[in-house]
């Protein structure tokens, strides 16, 4: 103890010394604890990779190298970050925009947990009494069986014995508790014209030769060059439905059965959000959902759902709007059950906190956007008795309106005052006003930034000259004029989810953006009602899936013609310009790098010493365009590859018309060849939109393209849905930021409330008008603007 200080309590800041994580440039910051820090900076500025991929990993890490070496074999192995020192570290717990996971039956009860405690409820006070919390599950089906015991002690003889058991489970026999049955469209599994060697399977992954066709080709149940078309009915019975059975297939015994059954397992047991893109593609192509008729799409069975308490049974208690369900559980008065029914009230409380009220529990949890799967998984964490860890979010106020950013504040805040270190990646100024102490990122994206050019309190990041303290101040300005409209798309009698009966007209040949509180009926409107029609191009916030080999070049398409380019220029085969093909370094298989697995501890990787990390073989990089060998190319960033592409030897019309789109977007300082896993939230939403730009479309549907957005990337935005409109388009966004608000043509305000308080349009007309107008949109808006 030195002047009155405990040593215990001197260990005040998280300590950054040398960290190179991603495009960080050797980054040292001292964070305090126990304190709210928002990290800010331009998108791509590096803000992830110091608080996520740097702070919170390690903690990760160190957390995990506590639990002995066996359990270790058990867990995600996590490298080390590439810094120098961190001290300080406690737990860390992320609370990101992730989406859940995409089980099939996982549902927001399920997830939070409130659908475990209903159960017990049910089972406790549910007249009939059915039986345990078991009988009201949908994830546990009924079974039952009987038959011959044996048991054997060594004080006595074996003596079998006659015995019989039932498990009483709640799942709907009919659709697994999946809430749905599905139908297929044949015509989408089988070519008819064709045998089954000339790939009459038209499934994703059939291809004629391959394990997947030979298993149907060599069965023996039918003549493999024969056309599926010419089958007796017993042959495409086979061919189609038959259940399993034991078959010898290339001297090897393996079960086979019917291609119905074999997509039901490999394909529909899974959730459609989880499903690679082309998958995806066709099962939307084959495959009819319907409500289960068994259960209503319920998921349980009816045994589950005769048990009721006041009147209502446990499907239709996880059908209410949360609000409602919190009065009902507030009214049930059970002396028996009273510390259930408080933990319950307290935990749907929270619901209403964060502003999620509006949903119910049997809420699909794919379903939900970012930012409502981090406010569900905050709810962990809010009744929690936990103090002196770290806190970690990312955008917290992705999809929020302003007028819930303040109650997202009180929560933070809430966290902090409990003695916990909060660290929040954020761009919108109501946060920061918030903020203990802020550390801006920057100067630029990419390799231009990296660096922490800004750390102290909010009034001095004001005056500090960065990019972010210049644009705290901004205000929009309204338009001197809008556009005129060249005619209108009319919605009449909108009723999915909580619309209520709503007519409105979208005008055409200008930009229209949608607004209100989450949960209004924004998205119900506009990807209900307009999406999926022709000419219609929709981009939503579903993530990209990215892998170490996808990069920008691949995902867009760029690879293509470069390849063939590549391939042209020195008179050899395109896939020997594929790090992922024939050109593939063999020491690390295209990867770069040797990932070396050390058993039960965690695998180390390492850049490959045989190819330096570039990927291909020796010889493939003596093939040169332009002057370049295939891996300079993808080292480029956008701009210097649409420039090299532009002119001379190199010169690659459709290259630079993808790169052209890519900088558009503000992706010019992104490298083609960089891994999509190191990309940040919002560079990975705005390489998907550049993917959309290039579809033919007359309407563009953008459903919140701020998230991830700094202030400064906002107008660039602005100037590209401006682009957009001029050249033809109309362009309707689903937003809450002002900015866009501002810069609109045309706004349809949907609300007043969430949920069924929501569902009406409350204002149309120009943003000046709605600055005039009393919603809770106009006067975050006449705040907003000059």
């Amino acid at each position: 103890m030195s002047d009155g200080i405990h040593a215990a309590d001197s260990h005040d800041v998280i300590r950054v010394q040398g960290a190179r994580q991603n495009n960080l440039q050797n980054v040292s910051v001292q964070i305090p604890k126990r304190r709210l820090t928002v990290f800010t900076g331009v998108s791509g500025s590096g803000k992830s990779s110091l608080v996520f991929g740097t702070i919170a990993a390690e903690s990760q890490r160190m957390i995990n190298e506590t639990y002995s070496a066996f359990l270790q074999g058990f867990m995600p192995t996590l490298a080390r970050p590439d810094v120098d020192v961190l001290e300080g570290l406690t737990t860390a717990i992320l609370v990101d925009q992730e989406r859940l996971a995409a089980n099939i039956r996982s549902t927001v009860g399920t997830f939070t947990d409130v659908n475990a405690m209903l159960r017990i409820l049910f089972s406790r006070l549910g007249q009939p009494h059915i039986g345990s919390p078991n009988a009201f599950s949908f994830n546990v089906a009924t079974a039952s069986g009987k038959g011959s015991l044996t048991v054997e002690k060594a004080s006595a003889t074996k003596k079998p014995a006659r015995a019989e058991f039932t498990v009483l489970g709640g799942m709907c026999p009919r659709c697994e508790g999946t809430g749905h049955v599905t139908d297929l469209d044949l015509n989408q599994l089988v070519d008819k014209s064709l045998s089954l060697n000339e790939g009459a399977i038209t499934i994703p992954g059939y291809k004629p030769g391959g394990w997947s066709v030979r298993f149907y080709a060599e069965s023996g149940f039918f003549d493999p060059d024969k056309p599926v078309g010419q089958y007796t009915e017993t042959e495409w019975h086979d061919l189609l439905h038959r259940e399993p059975v034991k078959v010898k297939i290339g001297g090897v015994n393996m079960t086979y059965q019917g291609l119905v059954p074999q997509i039901q397992k490999s394909f529909l047991s899974k959730d459609r959000e989880a499903m690679q893109s082309h998958i995806r593609e066709f099962v939307d192509r084959a495959v009819t959902y319907i409500s289960c008729p068994d259960c209503a799409g319920t998921r349980l069975n009816a045994s589950a759902r005769s048990a009721k308490i006041a009147g209502i049974n446990i499907a239709e208690a996880c059908a209410m709007q949360i609000t409602d369900l919190a009065e009902w559980v507030d009214g049930l008065k059970e002396p028996s059950v009273q510390p259930l029914l408080d933990s319950l009230s307290k935990t749907l409380g929270h619901f209403t906190e964060i502003g999620l009220g509006y949903l119910s529990l049997d809420r699909a949890s794919s379903t939900l956007s970012g930012g409502e799967a981090q406010r569900v998984k905050m709810i962990r964490h809010l009744g929690s008795a936990l103090t002196d860890v770290t806190y970690v979010f990312d955008e917290p106020t992705a999809g929020l309106h302003p007028h819930d950013i303040q109650r997202m504040n009180k929560l933070l805040l809430r966290l902090r005052d409990k003695g916990n270190t909060v660290l929040v990646v954020e761009h919108k100024p109501e946060v920061m006003a918030i903020a203990d102490h802020v550390i801006d990122m920057g100067p630029r994206a990419g390799s231009a930034g990296g660096q922490v050019v800004y750390d102290g309190d909010l009034e001095g990041l004001k005056s500090s000259g960065t990019l972010t303290g210049q644009h705290l101040s901004y205000r929009a300005q309204l338009k001197d004029s809008v556009r005129t409209p060249a005619g209108q798309l009319q919605i009449r009698g909108a009723g999915t989810h909580n619309l209520k009966n709503v007519d409105a007209d979208i005008p055409l040949g200008v930009l229209s953006v949608i607004t209100g509180v989450a949960g209004s009926g924004k998205s119900s409107l506009i990807h209900g009602h307009v999406a999926g029609q022709d000419g219609v191009v929709a981009v939503d916030q579903s993530a990209i899936k990215g892998s170490r080999r996808s990069n920008p070049a691949t995902y867009t398409g760029l690879l293509e013609p470069i390849r063939k380019a590549f391939a042209k220029a020195n008179g050899v085969k395109p896939a020997l310009f594929s790090a992922n093909s024939e050109g593939a370094c063999p020491a690390c298989g295209g990867a770069g790098v040797i990932e070396t697995d050390l058993g039960v501890m965690a695998s180390a990787s390492a850049p490959c010493e045989e190819c330096e990390g570039r990927r291909f073989r020796p010889e493939v990089l003596e093939y040169t365009l332009g002057g370049k060998n295939i891996a300079e190319v993808l080292d480029l960033p956008v701009i210097e590859a649409g420039e090299f592409f532009a002119a001379g030897e190199a010169k690659l019309p459709a290259a630079h018309k993808i790169l052209l789109r890519l900088a558009d977007v503000g992706l010019g300082y992104v490298r083609l060849g960089q891994p999509l896993n190191t990309l940040s939230g919002g560079e990975r939403q705005r390489l998907k939109l550049a993917v959309h730009m290039g579809n033919d479309g007359g309407i563009y549907i953008l459903d919140e393209p701020t998230t991830g957005l700094h202030l400064a990337d906002v107008e660039n935005l602005l100037g590209l849905l401006d682009r957009l409109v001029d050249s033809g388009k109309t362009v309707i966004v689903i937003e809450h930021h002002q900015a866009v608000m501002a810069h609109a043509d045309w706004i349809i305000d949907l609300g007043p409330g969430a949920g069924h308080d929501g569902g009406e349009v409350v204002f149309t007309g120009t943003p000046a008008q709605l600055v005039e107008a009393d919603t809770l949109t106009a006067q975050h808006l006449s705040r907003y603007i000059r």
